[in-house]
């Protein structure tokens, strides 16, 4: 025999689930763009990694300074 409430459930050896229902989901309609912006950030940030890459490479002449 389970008891329940609105979020806690009692099994029949007197535990407790206090996650035994998951609330419920918010998905906003409105919001489309995440995949965008999403890409936007990574190019950015790669484009910088890159950058930084080549500006070491002919800094010092080496792939990763220290290693190669």
């Amino acid at each position: 025999m389970m008891n329940s409430s609105s979020y806690v459930i009692t099994e029949d050896g007197g535990r407790q689930n206090m996650y035994a229902v998951e609330p419920r989901m918010h998905i906003d309609p409105d919001y489309t763009a995440f995949s965008k912006e999403a890409e936007l950030a990574n190019g950015r940030w790669a484009m910088i990694g890159f950058m930084s890459a080549v500006l070491v490479y002919a800094a010092t002449g080496q792939i990763l300074p220290g290693i190669f």
